[in-house]
């Protein structure tokens, strides 16, 4: 087998799949409105604002505001380094909004295999159930909301 043989069409568009950043829009609409809330919660930290009032303006409550930033501070809190985010307006995802919103919208549907699945070999086991208690929180004053 030649070693200068390129990719097949097929490799290629799986590469440039990997290599594109997914939108806010791939995630489900409570995971979504998580990462909308992780993005302002880290803008406000920056400015040294509580981001409180402004959470719930925008998500429509003051509970779900204040589950998200315990959420929030819970993720920050088990991650094993700081939480990357992408700017306010930016639609793309960093990786890391990729799998805490996938672990919300988990929760939501509350599927722990799915959950924990996007946690291992990220945060220790141990600290999943902290994490999956917050979450399952904020779905819960998500739903009352509705």
């Amino acid at each position: 087998m030649s070693g200068n043989r390129l990719p097949s069409a097929s490799t290629q568009d799986i590469i440039a799949r990997l290599a594109a950043p997914p939108r806010v829009e791939s995630l489900g609409p409570v995971g979504g409105r998580f990462v909308h809330a992780l993005r302002l919660i880290a803008l406000h930290e920056r400015l040294g604002r509580d981001p409180v009032p402004e959470l719930a303006v925008r998500l429509g409550s003051v509970e779900i505001a204040a589950k998200s930033l315990i959420l929030a501070q819970t993720i920050s809190a088990c991650w094993p380094e700081n939480i990357h985010v992408s700017r306010f307006c930016c639609r793309l995802l960093s990786h890391d909004e990729v799998t805490i919103g996938g672990l919300v919208d988990a929760a939501a549907r509350r599927d722990r295999a799915a959950f924990e699945a996007a946690l291992a070999g990220l945060v220790r086991p141990e600290r999943w159930h902290r994490v999956w208690d917050g979450a399952f929180a904020l779905v819960a004053a998500e739903m009352r909301a509705m």
